[in-house]
């Protein structure tokens, strides 16, 4: 049986891709926190949308 990636789930890796890189960004650290933040929000709430497989 072969496992399709769920389209949630490529939202939330890319979410959470996004996270990573705006920790690395030339920001200050809150704007780095504040993003780095909305970024996981919304990669854990496609999770669990997506619902467990």
């Amino acid at each position: 049986m072969q496992h399709a990636l769920n389209p949630s789930k490529i939202r939330a890796a890319a979410h959470r891709a996004m996270a990573l890189a705006a920790l690395h960004a030339n920001s200050s650290l809150a704007t780095r926190l504040t993003r780095y933040n909305a970024h996981m929000a919304k990669a854990r709430a496609l999770e669990s949308a997506g619902g467990a497989q």
